[in-house]
């Protein structure tokens, strides 16, 4: 009986041993994954999506407010294609509003320019053509000659025009891209990349320029006096309404990629999508997430209440009040059905000492909406006010007397 009962202890110690190794073991084998499990779980968590979208990165953003209506891995790089071009539109489009150049000047096409592949208007070797027509050949068909030639011209060659979109997406704090040239051809680089969330970024910054939508609705046009046809690339151009752009993008590294942009009812989306596996699916998936935006999203411009913004009392002022000046308030993205529930606060001086500057803060409006800040509007001082001199106060002492 003793040696069995030894026998069943020896086995229980053992099988507790075992049972001590595996724990720590699996311990071990846990603490070594937790940094890969909390990835998978975040990753998993940006991927759940209210619309079904096909790729391996997508964002939908409000134009107005840069607001981030969904996302799916934002901030994950890849391949632009073709999307890369809406850098050169940018920078092209700022050139001419800022009147460095002209739609009608004309372009000199460079060697460069007219070798490059992929799609273009074939344009030859010294050939001239208008920036107006350079800007229509880019945004409509996605044409690389025409895009580095836009380039050259703005900045002398096709590496520091390279130099100039990098710099501006910095600006942009556009923080996860590296442009290697201006077109998005991309099989000669392994380092020409960005994100859904860049994307968006850029793309709102150049819908700030509404002279685009003069050449990214274009559906069929045609340079060279008819002889070069040319049709968008975006087929949301003829089939979504609102569509306001913007740019397509296409390279077996890329996948199918698209920055589209519509606008209804005076609400503004780009919907961003990258890494598609075909071209559908692209145009599917960005058309999803437009279509949520505006069933569920609306822009207002909500109204400052006046009776709440009253006189503020100037101290040793020749004006003993003044009444501040309310600001006009800007449009804001609010989910349907809460346009009523925008709360207005005001914070405003009681009184301010003489003398008062035009123009000067004396409180501000703050418009929320369940907690998050929607805006902050100035009240300000609509005319200077100057201190009391002694001849004032003795011109009103003369006034009372005779009075």
């Amino acid at each position: 009986m003793e040696r069995r009962v030894k026998r069943v202890s020896a086995f229980l110690a053992a099988l507790v041993i075992f049972m001590c190794t595996t724990v720590l073991g699996f311990a071990q084998t846990a603490d070594e994954n937790d940094i890969y499990i909390a990835d998978s779980v975040l990753e998993a968590a940006a991927s759940v999506m209210p619309v079904e979208v096909k790729a391996k990165a997508a964002v939908l953003m409000d134009v107005s407010t840069g607001k981030v209506l969904m996302s799916m891995n934002p901030d994950k790089q890849l391949f632009p294609a073709s999307v890369t071009k809406i850098m050169t539109l940018l920078l092209v489009t700022e050139a001419i509003d800022s009147g460095k150049i002209a739609l009608t000047d004309m372009v000199t096409a460079s060697a460069t320019a007219a070798s490059k592949g992929g799609s273009q208007i074939w344009l030859k070797e010294g050939e001239q053509m208008s920036v107006d027509d350079l800007l229509k050949a880019t945004a409509v068909y996605s044409a690389n000659d025409a895009c580095t030639a836009l380039g050259e011209y703005l900045a002398g060659s096709d590496e520091a025009f390279t130099a100039m979109i990098n710099e501006r997406a910095k600006q942009l704090g556009m923080k996860n891209t590296h442009f290697d040239n201006c077109t998005g051809l991309d099989d000669d680089t392994d380092t020409h990349l960005t994100t859904a969330m860049d994307v968006a970024i850029m793309s709102r910054e150049l819908l700030k320029h509404e002279r685009i939508t003069n050449y990214t609705t274009i559906w069929m046009d045609s340079l060279r006096g008819g002889a070069t046809e040319l049709v968008n690339t975006n087929k949301l151009v003829r089939f979504y309404e609102g569509t306001t752009g913007l740019k397509t993008g296409t390279t077996s590294k890329a996948g199918c990629c698209v920055s589209a942009s519509a606008q209804r009812d005076g609400t503004h989306l780009v919907a961003v999508v990258m890494g598609s596996d075909n071209s559908d699916d692209r145009f599917n998936g960005a058309k999803a997430m437009l279509n949520w935006g505006f069933a569920n999203y609306t822009t207002v411009t909500p109204q400052i209440d006046k009776s709440l913004i009253t006189d503020v009392k100037v101290i040793n002022g020749l004006e003993d009040v003044i009444t501040p000046v309310i600001p006009q308030s800007s449009s804001v993205l609010v989910k349907k059905g809460e346009e009523q529930k925008i709360k207005t606060d005001i914070e405003l001086c009681v009184d301010v000492e003489a003398p008062v500057e035009r123009g000067q803060v004396l409180g501000k409006v703050i418009l929320s909406l369940e907690g998050e800040t929607l805006g902050e509007y100035n009240l300000t001082a609509p005319k200077a006010v100057r201190k009391l001199k002694f001849s004032d106060i003795f011109s009103r002492l003369l006034s009372s007397l005779g009075g």
